[in-house]
């Protein structure tokens, strides 16, 4: 008999032990999703808010161009920093978001050969093309940007200047050894 109430407490007691271990992980879990799905509804807040991209080019403010993507692990992590920058920014500078998913925009990522995302590209009041940056960038970083952009100064050294050779590739396509390869967009995962 003693031996049976031991086992039951030993079961008791490793069930408890997997009950908080279970109660953890769903904590956890929880708080990221939360974070996840709060940062995706502020691109999407961002993005339904932005002009179209024509308009934001020829409205004499500097415009920057935010292509990125809902399942963006990286977009997300950069979501809250570019809100912040764009509501400090937001009378002298247009930011437009721009979906990599949505078929609407695909001639743009094209035409600015959006190989990865979050990708920023800047231009000027008269819509000229500035220069880009790939990657997260913190609010210190995109608050110098967005400055340079406001005030018509060199972009800061961690962008990246443009040209017609090193941004808009035509027809996105690169000869190597006489052979054209064609360049992967940001969905493409392979």
């Amino acid at each position: 008999m003693i031996d049976d109430k031991n086992a039951n407490n030993e079961i008791g007691f490793l069930q408890k032990i997997f009950l908080v271990f279970l109660s953890l992980f769903l904590v956890i879990s929880l708080f990221f999703f939360r974070s996840g799905f709060k940062a995706a509804t502020m691109l999407d807040q961002l993005a339904k808010n932005s002009l179209e991209p024509d308009i934001a080019l020829s409205n004499g403010k500097p415009t920057v161009f935010e292509f990125y993507a809902d399942w963006c692990e990286a977009c997300k992590e950069m979501a809250p920093d570019i809100v912040e920058a764009e509501k400090v920014n937001s009378n002298k500078i247009d930011l437009v978001l721009l979906n990599v998913d949505n078929p609407r925009w695909f001639d743009l990522i094209d035409k600015y050969d959006v190989t990865g995302i979050p990708k920023l590209i800047f231009f000027d009041d008269k819509g000229q093309l500035r220069g880009f940056s790939l990657g997260v960038r913190k609010y210190s970083e995109l608050d110098e940007i967005f400055n340079s952009l406001i005030n018509n100064s060199e972009l800061p050294s961690f962008t990246k200047l443009s040209n017609s050779s090193n941004l808009i590739l035509k027809n996105n396509s690169k000869k190597l050894n006489n052979q054209t390869i064609r360049s992967k967009g940001p969905r493409d995962h392979s």
